[in-house]
């Protein structure tokens, strides 16, 4: 990974851990439900698709915070890299597998022709 790439991913989580207040945990599973819901919403047959995505996002930052590491002399356990992805995936990975169960809505039926004229005459 390039580390202009890595650089640049640093800088924009400390712009977004210093003005939300949140804790670089709490971003993982803020970051992990706004791609899961924004996933969904572009792809809304596809919930194996949205978490793939996620999965790819969690890998791909978790890829570019270890590179970040490596330039600093500074390289974390492997434990702290799980914990993240962890974090990332633990919500869209519950709702994917809910969703099987959930009812999916229905069509709004159309109005009949006699519905359509009892509404004129109300």
């Amino acid at each position: 990974m390039d580390s202009a790439a890595s650089e640049i991913y640093q800088q924009v989580k400390l712009v977004l851990i210093d003005g939300s207040g949140l804790s670089k945990d709490a971003l993982h599973v803020y970051g992990g439900m706004a791609i899961y819901l924004g996933m969904r919403l572009l792809v809304p047959r596809r919930r194996w698709v949205a978490w793939a995505v996620v999965l790819v996002a969690a890998l791909a930052g978790e890829g570019l915070d270890m590179r970040g590491e490596h330039l600093r002399g500074d390289l974390q356990p492997d434990t702290a890299h799980w914990h993240d992805i962890w974090n990332t995936l633990f919500w869209p990975t519950i709702l994917v597998l809910l969703e099987r169960w959930w009812p999916r809505r229905e069509p709004a039926p159309e109005l009949s022709e006699n519905a359509e004229r009892g509404l004129e005459q109300a």
